[in-house]
């Protein structure tokens, strides 16, 4: 069986990091968490302190990733990140999962794990305007990508959906939510779009 490559994707706050380890121990997968990656092999070239997030070398961590991807014996690798489709040579890609969460239900998760002003709003903004399902599309092609929307869903319920995906059980699909005209039919689009 060839290697299969699945990246976890979305905009911070959908779950990627809780979906992505449970997947990982029901396929007994290689795990690749991109900030743990970037800050222990030190691909980081700095800090924007107007979002508190780390600058990293793209270049080099499509190096590491390739080397990782090519030296690790399991089957599966998933790799866990916001910018995942970005850093992950597309030739090795075979899955890209994008997670996608209601704004309303996002807004309120962010808040809980101490999101705040800037950072808050273009994070929700991001996903209200489809950015990492755009990246995705852009770097990997749209045969490679499937969009859950993961709104109201506990973990378990997400990953048997990436696993029906994998087993070939479902169609992967994209264009399955649109906040853009869910926020605007409940007049909550100013409220929350503030980018």
């Amino acid at each position: 069986m060839p290697k299969r490559v699945i990246l976890i994707t979305g905009t911070p706050g959908v779950g990627k990091t809780t979906v992505a380890k449970t997947l990982v121990t029901q396929l007994d997968a290689e795990y690749v968490n991109l900030t743990e990656l970037a800050k222990n092999e030190g691909l980081v070239v700095g800090i924007d302190r107007d979002r508190d997030t780390t600058i990293i070398n793209e270049v080099t961590m499509r190096q590491k990733m390739r080397e990782l991807v090519e030296g690790c014996d399991k089957e599966n690798v998933v790799v866990d990140g916001h910018y995942a489709a970005m850093v992950v040579p597309k030739e090795l890609v075979t899955h890209v999962f994008v997670l996608r969460r209601d704004p309303v239900e996002l807004k309120a998760l962010m808040e809980k794990a101490d999101f705040s002003g800037r950072k808050l709003w273009e994070n929700l903004a991001s996903e209200i305007l489809d950015v990492c399902l755009v990246d995705a599309l852009n770097a990997v092609g749209g045969d490679k990508v499937c969009e859950l929307d993961v709104s109201g869903k506990n973990v378990a319920e997400t990953v048997a959906e990436v696993l029906a995906v994998l087993n070939g059980e479902r169609e992967c699909h994209v264009g399955v939510v649109d906040w853009l005209g869910k926020l605007e039919s409940e007049g909550l689009l100013d409220e929350l779009l503030k980018v």
